[in-house]
């Protein structure tokens, strides 16, 4: 069901009621005039109130002068550069993925799924679409970057305060609470080629002063608006603007997004506008030749293409998709009394994202519940009937075709995301509490065109009585009926929901003295109850749409759970601190996670901290009752052993593109893990401090698909029927079949640095400057077949984006704070990580000459400088902007990535080049 705008109106209505009757009780009260409500500070990780910031447990803290000082648009860009984010981040840019139009971020590279996102310490529902048709994560895209006051990133182990998916650590996202006057701030940004604006407005307003008046009320509307980036728009920028990488030393098939080629003696066709088809010799292997009128459609060279018709695809792509956001956030905070305050929130964003990629081919594999579609080869392959006009043969041919036609395939992803919350809290006697009862959602459509439905498109190639007659290809596809195209390419659509309630209550109090201070108690309990559903897009559940994976699932998840925390300075110098939690699904899971934690201060400018935790994440429903047919790419070990292509097949078959189709699996354990993180806190002058933290998790019993390799050993595979001379069944990689399994276990470590420095220079301002670093010591995973490390290497390819793991990521920023001027530069960097899909493997990619590509198997480190200032006139005006990538870098090739064309997604800013941002900001008293 899709949000109403009556929907909206309430939501709004009881916020600004429930502040109303707050301020009712309030005006009652018998002691009126010296209504006060303590603040408490709680940092996240912990629910004791505590004057020390500094836990044992290592939490960064981004303050709203960062997010401002980045000249970032976002709160998801922002959180996306930070050092300890890694594979299965979800992009903006990564328009064609499953969750497309939504962002995530994925602390220690375990998945955007085992990170867990807070607001303002509560939950909120998660995007509609699991990622990779599996992965449950939050949008931060949700979440309005104006109303932001602080974010907090926990980087250990929390299930034993937050339960399930704090696996790898926690994002809360702070927002204002206590906001006096009005600012209203206006943007606007380009980039270096004139293209990728960006508009943004918004308007924040809050009345009232708690301590005066006892209530005050925040109002937040944000609006962004994102125009995309063309691939042929970045022409001047060598790989990033073309998918033929020959010029740069690779072969017409080594080129991911270079179409059309045809390989292995003929025996094997890419798709392309002019079209190419095959009929069998007198051994029924088949072979293709193209058909005429490639010069109509391509004006590269053909040379390596085997005579087919090379074509390059960054005709029809895009690099970043159009967005439009409209986010809404108000706040009501009333004190009833000096021991009670009732506060309420709610939020409103309604995203729409568009993307374009490549038109859709006639053949191919896929997945649906059924089975595996095989549209290339055998009795299901797509043929130009030998009564088809284009056909020059007098048989059946199959086809290799990009419908061009038919135009580029486009998703429009239109989501609503809502979320209400009521709460009180407050003080009786010795205890502090907190209550609160949040109801969030999201309602989602996604719509496609451009797509091919299988049926349809078999009946109008070889049918001359179809709906509208033959449909013509290649250099005659202009005489087709322009209804035709409605009838092979129907308009697809699937909606999605996620619904979470949850009503949630914590006690806290000191319960006695000891030699370091006071003996904190927290006790607190939750019910939440999510339910999710995704319909298959149109056809999909019929396997009836040419090359479009399937997904789908329904279900609904309710856990109640309660947990303590105990928090004891048992000396001066030593603190000690305790938790645990039971989390018990309705389902039949019972999860217990305890979480230790200490920190020794010998000085007060010098403390050693460690902690233990373990951590869960409960299977979703997407993993336990859905369907997904979804693709990734493998080498076949058949058509490619031990790394090179054998006789008759192409270095394509050792990175084959193909489906894998996976089932569900009802009897899925939870995933466990166990983390540890051990460090020093430096602080020797109040300006001057430096942190360093070891950190290691493990994780085991990790849910997820059969992975192509062992679907492929198994024989678990479908192919096509161009058998290699000699060897039975050695046709073309296709699909691979397989299930959700707990399968693995993952054990990953590492360093993390951050140091600050702060410098007075008198008239000469203030400046600051802060490393954040992490090195990865380790990323290892182990399943049936052994144990493989991914560290430094472009793996794990089976997660989102395939864009590796590199040792070292490093953030370095400078500000400069002078009167009324500010200047800020963030540089951001990323190690060099080799091109193999994990540590021991052949390179994942070869030049034309059969070598190592890139030079030395090895995707290049990227650097980029940010510049930001911001100048404030004495009548509360400031001008901002802000330049992206000052120095114009250029992404290095990558040529193994799927997540974007020719370029790693990690060094998008290279892919778009420079950019500029201007904007001004008013603030009203």
């Amino acid at each position: 069901m899709r949000f109403r705008t009556t929907r909206l109106r309430d939501a709004i209505v009881l916020t600004l009621f429930a502040g109303t009757a707050g301020f009712a009780l309030a005006a009652s009260a018998q002691d009126a005039s010296s209504s006060k409500t303590l603040e408490k500070v709680v940092v996240t990780g912990s629910s004791i109130p505590r004057t020390d910031l500094e836990t044992a447990s290592p939490v960064q803290v981004i303050t709203a002068k960062d997010l401002q000082a980045s000249g970032l648009p976002t709160v998801a860009d922002f959180l996306q550069r930070l050092t300890s984010d890694g594979a299965g981040s979800i992009p903006s840019t990564f328009g064609n993925g499953f969750a497309s139009g939504a962002t995530g971020v994925s602390l220690r590279g375990l998945g955007a799924g085992s990170t867990l996102v807070l607001l303002n310490g509560r939950r909120m529902a998660s995007f509609a679409l699991a990622d990779d048709g599996q992965k449950v994560f939050t949008d931060l895209s949700t979440i309005p970057m104006e109303a932001v006051e602080r974010i907090e990133v926990l980087k250990d182990g929390a299930s034993a305060i937050y339960g399930s998916d704090a696996i790898a650590g926690v994002v809360n996202i702070i927002l204002k609470s206590d906001f006096h006057g009005a600012v209203a701030k206006v943007s606007t940004g380009v980039s270096g080629n004139g293209d990728g604006n960006r508009y943004k407005a918004s308007l924040t307003a809050g009345t009232g002063d708690l301590n005066k008046d006892r209530y005050n009320i925040l109002f937040n509307l944000e609006g962004i608006k994102d125009d995309a980036i063309l691939a042929t728009d970045r022409s001047d920028r060598k790989w990033i603007g073309t998918g033929d990488l020959r010029p740069w030393g690779y072969s017409a098939t080594g080129s991911q997004f270079l179409g059309g080629a045809i390989t292995s003696g003929g025996t094997a066709a890419g798709s392309s506008p002019a079209g190419a088809l095959g009929i069998p010799d007198a051994s029924n292997i088949y072979h293709y030749q193209s058909l005429p009128g490639c010069g109509q459609f391509s004006t590269i060279s053909q040379a390596g293409g085997g005579g087919g018709c090379l074509w390059d695809t960054a005709k029809y792509r895009w690099i970043t998709p159009s967005d439009r956001s409209i986010n809404l956030f108000v706040r009501g905070t009333f004190n009833v009394s000096d021991t009670m305050q009732v506060y309420s929130e709610f939020g409103y964003n309604n995203k729409v994202s568009k993307f374009q990629s490549t038109p859709s081919g006639v053949s191919g594999a896929w997945g649906y519940p059924g089975g595996a579609v095989n549209a290339s080869s055998g009795a299901g392959a797509v043929v130009l009937g030998a009564g088809h006009p284009d056909n020059p043969y007098n048989e059946d041919a199959r086809l290799r075709y990009t419908s061009f036609d038919a135009g580029p395939r486009l998703q429009r992803t239109d989501n609503d995301f809502y979320r209400f919350l009521v709460g009180v809290k407050g003080s009786f006697g010795e205890w502090d509490y907190d209550a609160a009862y949040m109801h969030s959602g999201t309602d989602l459509t996604s719509t496609r065109w451009g797509y091919l439905r299988y049926s349809a498109v078999r009946d109008a190639l070889t049918n001359p009585n179809s709906p509208y007659g033959y449909w013509r290809i290649g250099e005659n596809a202009g005489l087709n009926n322009p209804a035709l195209y409605n009838y092979i390419s129907p308009t697809l659509r699937a909606n999605a929901s996620s619904v979470l309630d949850s009503i949630d209550a914590k006690v806290t109090r000191a319960l006695f003295d000891l030699p370091g201070g006071p003996l904190g108690l927290a006790l607190g309990t939750e019910y939440r109850r999510t339910s999710v559903s995704l319909t298959p897009t149109t056809y999909t559940d019929q396997g009836d749409i040419i090359g479009l994976g399937y997904s789908a699932y329904k279900g609904t998840q309710s856990v109640a759970a309660g947990y303590f925390e105990l928090d004891a300075p048992v000396l001066s110098t030593v603190e000690v601190s305790a938790a645990g939690r039971v989390d018990s699904y309705k389902e039949g899971t019972t999860a217990v996670t305890p979480k230790f934690g200490i920190k020794w201060s010998p000085t007060t400018w010098l403390s050693l901290r460690g902690t233990f935790a373990g951590g869960f994440r409960a299977p979703n429903p997407a993993e336990s009752g859905g369907h997904l047919a979804a693709f990734t790419n493998a080498p076949d070990p058949v058509r490619c052993p031990n790394g090179s292509a054998a006789p008759g097949a192409s270095q394509a078959d050792c990175n084959a593109a193909i489906a894998i189709i996976t089932g569900p699996n009802a009897n899925l354990k939870p995933e466990r893990s166990r983390s540890y993180t051990g460090g020093i806190v430096l602080a020797p002058t109040a300006d001057t401090s430096l942190t360093v933290d070891y950190w290691r998790i493990r994780r085991t019993d990790e849910i997820n698909q059969s992975t192509a390799a062992s679907a492929i050993a198994a024989g678990n595979v479908v192919r096509q029927d161009n058998n290699l001379p000699g060897i039975p069944n050695s046709g073309t990689l296709l699909a691979a079949l397989g299930s959700y399994i707990n399968s693995a276990a993952t054990s990953v470590r590492g360093i993390d640095m951050d140091f600050t420095q702060r410098w007075d220079m008198g008239n000469a301002g203030r400046l600051s400057f802060d490393l954040n670093a992490t090195r990865l010591i380790s990323y290892a995973r182990q399943d049936a077949s052994g144990t493989v490390q991914y560290a430094g290497t472009h793996g794990n390819c089976d997660t989102t984006n395939c864009i590796g793991t590199p040792r070292h990521r490093a953030q370095i920023s400078a500000d400069w704070d002078i009167r009324n001027f500010s200047l800020g530069a963030m540089v951001n960097y990323r190690s060099a990580f080799k091109n193999v899909p994990e540590q021991g493997a052949p390179c994942g990619n070869e030049f034309a000459d059969g070598t190592d590509a890139p030079a030395h198997c090895r995707i290049p480190s990227f650097t980029t400088l940010d510049l930001s200032a911001r100048y404030h006139f004495q009548n509360n005006f400031e001008v901002f902007g802000s330049i992206q990538n000052v120095f114009d870098e250029m992404a290095p090739l990558d040529p193994l990535t799927y997540g974007a064309m020719n370029y790693n997604p990690l060094d998008s800013s290279g892919a778009i080049g420079r950019y500029f941002t201007v904007g001004a900001k008013y603030t009203f008293e």
